[in-house]
């Protein structure tokens, strides 16, 4: 299978990095094609506008969904855009690596999503969530967290990481398609001992190899909602 690592830290050597490495470490032993995307690495810029293509469908008013149709219409995104879309459609699998920042994804991820997930190319067309571009492909978001795992609880002070990750879980890799499977969560990894670094390291290798096995979150598909996008009434 053919898996898709998006990595996004400043810091080579971090821990971010590391979880990356050993993910790409364990796909290749299981015999997967791996390639990254190493943000930071890459110099990729999160600025979207019209830098985003080399073509212009109204040069007196942008308007970035139109301009993102037009593209996808007629080959029309800058290249480094483009080269991103590739590697999704390549993809059976998608890794996002990355630091909660914010409650919400570093401003580099962010204008990956924004720059790449296109539509047209990602969606458009009544093509979202169960009927979505990338229906069939699978996606996991694996994070670090500056805080314990009892801070991003239910009852914790932060609220449950379930709902800080709901509009990147399901607003993006839901809504474009994927079969999105629980996140894996290195909790307070800056200020974990390297015991505990080395113990979160070979569970996300394990979470990696059932990488195509375990089952992904389950959200209401498109058919249970009515005209409105409101779940219908149970009878």
């Amino acid at each position: 299978m053919k898996v898709l690592v998006v990595l996004c830290h400043p810091e080579p050597k971090s821990f971010n990095a590391a979880l990356a490495a050993r993910a790409v470490e364990t796909l290749r032993a299981a015999g997967h094609e791996v390639r990254v995307s190493d943000l930071y690495a890459m110099g990729f810029d999160p600025v979207s506008d019209r830098r985003n293509f080399t073509t212009v469908k109204d040069p007196a008013f942008f308007r970035q969904q139109a301009e993102e149709a037009h593209a996808s219409a007629t080959g029309g995104f800058a290249p480094d855009v483009a080269a991103e879309q590739e590697k999704l459609a390549w993809c059976d699998a998608l890794i996002l690596q990355f630091p909660l920042w914010w409650f919400g994804l570093p401003a580099v991820l962010k204008g990956w999503v924004d720059r790449v997930l296109a539509m047209g190319t990602a969606y458009g067309g009544g093509r979202w969530y169960d009927r979505g571009v990338y229906a069939g492909k699978r996606a996991v978001c694996s994070l670090t967290t500056g805080g314990p795992e009892t801070l991003y609880s239910p009852t914790g002070l932060n609220g449950a990481i379930d709902t800080i990750l709901f509009p990147i879980q399901h607003g993006i890799l839901r809504f474009t398609g994927f079969d999105v499977l629980p996140p894996f969560v290195a909790w307070g990894a800056a200020r974990a001992t390297d015991e505990g670094r080395a113990a979160y390291l070979d569970a996300w290798g394990g979470r990696v190899e059932a990488l195509f096995t375990d089952p992904p979150l389950v959200w209401p598909g498109l058919s249970e909602y009515d005209e409105t996008f409101r779940l219908k009434e149970t009878k």
